[in-house]
């Protein structure tokens, strides 16, 4: 049987998640079940709220275009979130809108934005950032909403980072070919520590940002292999990498 049940939507809330609590849908969710899915009150409806696992509810209708969730069972208990952190410089807003999902979707525990020499544009937009992060997480059957921390400049991104946290440098000038033999040699793959990954805009970092990354210790610089990439493209790419060589899909 399979570990999520993917015929049942899935809705994050805010509220408390117990044993017969009720739950009244905003416009936009009734519109969802309702007129867009056409759910009858004997289908189920998934509910998590990132604290208190996954619940399974029934609908109540409330009125033409209204209703109530009723909260039956818990389904999960909720997992911890991922300890792996995403840093990336921001792209134009559709591209950033993929690039959240993916990195999402991809394990990242938290993601921030990261203001670089060649970085785009500097306006984020952080509740559109953080609705496609809920929505990556409502799809994809995670328990735990991973944080959006404030954007920041490389500098201060860097010096956040705890000094055990080792950093994963995209970098299409990393003198290491093989980067499986680049990420197995910077820690003990049986043991990694945390973990946390930095893409840089398409135009690349500038050499001074570059020596900057490079002079932190516990960091390791990586190629994604011969193709310049696009940065959210890398993304998928990346994290792709590290979660199978140091990560849970080891």
């Amino acid at each position: 049987m399979a570990a999520y049940d993917f015929t049942a939507p899935r809705l994050h809330v805010a509220a408390d998640l117990h044993v017969g609590a009720s739950l009244p849908l905003d416009r936009a969710q009734a519109n969802y079940l309702l007129n867009v899915l056409r759910r009858k009150p004997e289908d189920p409806v998934l509910l998590f709220n990132g604290r208190d696992g996954e619940w399974r509810a029934s609908l109540v209708p409330s009125g033409r275009k209204s209703a109530d969730l009723a909260v039956l069972e818990r389904t999960r208990p909720q997992t911890a979130a991922s300890d792996l952190h995403y840093l990336f410089a921001p792209l134009k807003s559709a591209r950033l809108d993929y690039l959240a999902q993916k990195a999402v979707e991809m394990g990242a525990g938290a993601i921030r934005p990261v203001f670089t020499r060649y970085t785009q544009g500097e306006r984020i937009n952080l509740e559109r950032l953080g609705a496609n992060v809920v929505e990556a997480a409502e799809q994809c059957g995670i328990l735990a909403i991973p944080a959006v921390a404030e954007p920041a400049r490389l500098p201060e991104a860097l010096a956040d980072l705890a000094s055990e946290r080792l950093l994963v440098f995209c970098d299409e000038d990393a003198p290491v070919a093989d980067p499986v033999a680049a990420l197995r040699g910077a820690t003990d793959p049986a043991a990694p520590p945390p973990l946390a990954v930095l893409v840089g805009p398409e135009g690349g970092f500038a050499p001074e940002e570059r020596e900057l990354i490079a002079a932190r210790p516990n960091t390791v610089a990586l190629s994604l292999g011969p193709r310049i990439l696009r940065a959210d493209t890398a993304a998928v790419a990346v994290l792709a990498l590290v979660q199978a060589v140091l990560g849970d899909a080891r």
